[in-house]
C-alpha cells in the first residue's frame, strides 16, 4: 500500500479526517468505492489527494461551475494541477487545460456531468491515462434521490469508456435505498463502502412544534439573539416565505439578506458575495442557497418550514459549525409544512415509483419531527453510519436544559417538550395534555420500550417505527383489534400489517 500522509503534506494538513483513509485506501489500490461523508467531513481530498500519489489524471464530475472554480483556485494556490472545463471559459482557458494534461503526471480536471455527454469527450477520453472518475454529489445519479439530475443518470458512460478505471461515487447523504440506485447505475463492481462521519457532536438539535408563522418568527427571534456573532442560515419553503421572513428580521437585525431561484443570477451572485464579505450576517433563502458553500463560522441554521426529506434536512444542517465549535440546528415545525411538500410532491411529474419514494421520505421527516428520542442517535441509524449511539448529550431530547435550547416566547406552546426524556432512566415526562390517564401512562412507557427493541432489531431508527405522536394516540385509544389501529394517528395499513399483531399484544399485556 502506497504511503498516503507523505502526500498529505503538500495540502497542508496534519492529519486524517475520520474516514479519509480507509476511503483513500480502497481509491489508490484501485477498488470501486462508495463513500458517504457528511458535509463539512472532507469529501474532497478523497479525490484529490489520490491524483498526486497515483500521478496520473483524475476526473472529477461535479454539479456546480462556482464550487469547481474554487476547488481548482484552492488546490493552484497549494501548487497541485488542477483546472476545469465548462462553458462560460474563454477559448484560451480550455487550451491551457489540455496542454496541462498532455504533459503528463498528476492532474485534477473537474467537469459537468452534461460536458460528459458531448461530442468528441468519449474519444479524447479513450487516450487519456485516467487513475480515477470521481462522482461528486453521487446521489444526484439516483432517481429516488432529492436532487436527481437526468445527465448525472448517463454517467454509466464513464465505465464503458474505461472499464479498468475505479470509480469513487461520494455523497454527504443518501439512504440505502439511494445508495443501491447510486451503484447500479454507475455500474460499480463490488465497490467498497464507507458510511460513517454523521455524527457530530458541535452542534445541538432542537424541534419545536409551533401553531404559526408568527411563532415560527418569535423562535427565530430569539435564536439569532443566542448567536450575536457568526453567520445564521434560515431555509424558508417558498420564495415569498423568504422574502417575508428576511424583511420582518430586517426591522429588527443588522446585516438580514435574501436568496432564492427567483431572483436573477446577477441577484443570486449578490447576495452570495454580501454573505462572503460578511455585509450579510443573516441569510434567509430557499433550498436552492447552499450547495458547495463552505463558511466556517454558520452559528445558527434555522429550518422556517420542515424540509421535504430527512437527506435536505442533514444537508442543509451541516452548514453550521464546520470550524468545529458549537453551533444551534433548529427545525421549526407546524402541520402545514407537511401541506406544503405534498403540494410540491403532487405537482411533480416524476413516475409513479419516484413519487412513492418521496411519499416516504415526507413520512420519514414528519416522524422526526414528531419523534423524542435522541436527535442525533436517529441521524445516524437513519443514514446506516458505522458509529452508533444511544444518547447524545446535546439535542433537546436528551437535554432539555441545556443553554443551547432556544425557550419559546410565553405564547408559543411546544407539545414536544411534554416528551422529553431524562438522562439517567430516560422515562416519558407525561403531562394531562397529551396522555389521558395513569394507565395511558404506563401503555406509552411500554409502546416506547417496544419502538426502541424493534427498532434496534431492523437497524431502523425509532422515529421510522413510529412517532411520539403516534405512541401517544396508541396509548390513549389502546386498540384492541387491527381495524382499531387504522384510526390511529399516522397508521396505515402497511404498518398495521407489519407490526399491528406486535402492538396489540403489547398493550394487552396491561389488559
Amino acid at each position: 500500500m502506497m504511503q498516503l500522509e507523505p502526500t498529505l503534506q503538500k495540502f497542508r494538513l496534519e492529519s486524517f479526517r475520520k474516514g479519509q483513509k480507509g476511503i483513500l485506501e480502497s481509491v489508490v489500490a484501485g477498488h470501486d468505492t462508495l463513500a458517504v461523508m457528511p458535509t463539512g467531513g472532507g469529501k474532497s481530498l478523497c479525490y484529490q489527494l489520490p491524483a498526486l500519489v497515483l500521478n496520473k489524471l483524475v476526473i472529477v464530475i461535479s454539479p456546480l461551475i462556482a464550487l469547481m472554480e474554487d476547488q481548482v483556485r484552492a488546490l493552484r494556490e497549494l501548487g497541485i494541477p488542477a483546472g476545469c472545463l465548462h462553458s462560460g471559459q474563454k477559448v484560451d482557458a480550455k487550451r491551457d487545460v489540455f496542454q496541462s494534461i498532455r504533459r503528463g503526471g498528476a492532474y485534477i480536471l473537474y467537469l459537468s456531468p452534461e460536458r460528459v455527454q458531448k461530442p468528441g469527450f468519449a474519444e479524447w477520453i479513450k487516450t487519456q491515462d485516467v487513475g480515477l472518475f470521481a462522482i461528486d454529489e453521487a446521489h444526484c445519479v439516483s432517481q429516488w434521490g432529492p436532487d436527481f439530475r437526468p445527465d448525472y443518470h448517463k454517467l454509466d458512460l464513464l465505465r464503458s469508456l474505461k472499464p479498468e478505471t475505479p470509480i469513487l461515487a461520494l455523497t454527504a447523504s443518501a439512504t440505502p435505498i439511494v445508495l443501491e440506485d447510486v451503484v447500479r447505475s454507475l455500474g460499480l463492481r463490488d465497490p467498497h463502502r464507507h458510511v460513517r462521519g454523521f455524527y457530530r457532536p458541535n452542534l445541538f438539535y432542537q424541534v419545536v412544534v409551533t401553531e404559526s408563522d408568527d411563532d415560527k418568527v418569535a423562535m427565530v427571534k430569539a435564536a439569532v439573539r443566542k448567536a450575536p456573532e457568526g453567520r445564521v442560515l434560515i431555509y424558508c419553503g417558498t420564495r415569498q416565505g423568504v422574502e417575508t421572513l428576511a424583511s420582518e428580521l430586517g426591522g429588527e437585525f443588522e446585516g438580514v439578506g435574501f436568496y432564492h431561484a427567483g431572483l436573477t443570477a446577477g441577484e443570486r451572485t449578490e447576495a452570495q458575495q454580501k454573505l462572503d464579505r460578511r455585509e450579510t450576517r443573516i441569510l434567509c433563502a430557499t433550498n436552492a442557497f447552499g450547495m458547495g458553500i463552505d463558511y466556517p463560522d454558520v452559528r445558527v441554521v434555522i429550518h422556517f418550514q420542515m424540509p421535504a426529506n430527512v437527506e435536505s434536512f442533514y444537508q442543509e444542517m451541516g452548514r453550521a459549525g464546520r470550524d468545529g465549535k458549537m453551533s444551534l440546528c433548529l427545525l421549526l415545525y407546524a402541520k402545514k409544512d407537511k401541506g406544503l411538500q405534498s403540494f410540491f410532491i403532487q405537482r411533480s411529474t416524476a413516475e409513479p415509483r419516484v413519487i412513492s419514494s418521496k411519499w416516504r421520505a415526507l413520512d420519514a421527516i414528519v416522524a422526526f419531527a414528531e419523534g423524542g428520542d435522541c436527535r442525533h442517535a436517529g441521524i445516524l441509524t437513519y443514514f446506516r453510519d458505522a458509529e452508533r449511539i444511544t444518547a447524545c448529550g446535546h439535542c433537546d431530547s436528551c437535554a432539555p436544559q441545556s443553554e443551547w435550547v432556544v425557550q419559546p416566547p410565553p405564547k408559543v406552546f411546544n407539545p414536544l417538550a411534554r416528551i422529553r426524556r431524562s438522562k439517567k432512566k430516560a422515562p416519558l415526562d407525561l403531562k394531562s395534555e397529551s396522555l389521558v390517564d395513569k394507565k395511558a401512562e404506563l401503555r406509552a412507557e411500554i409502546l416506547r420500550e417496544w419502538r426502541k427493541s424493534y427498532a434496534k432489531e431492523n437497524d431502523i431508527a425509532p422515529f421510522i417505527v413510529f412517532s411520539n405522536k403516534t405512541m401517544i394516540d396508541l396509548a390513549n385509544r389502546d386498540p384492541e383489534t387491527l381495524s382499531d389501529l387504522i384510526e390511529v394517528y399516522g397508521f396505515g395499513p402497511t404498518k398495521v400489517e407489519s407490526m399491528g399483531a406486535d402492538i396489540l399484544a403489547e398493550l394487552a399485556k396491561l389488559r
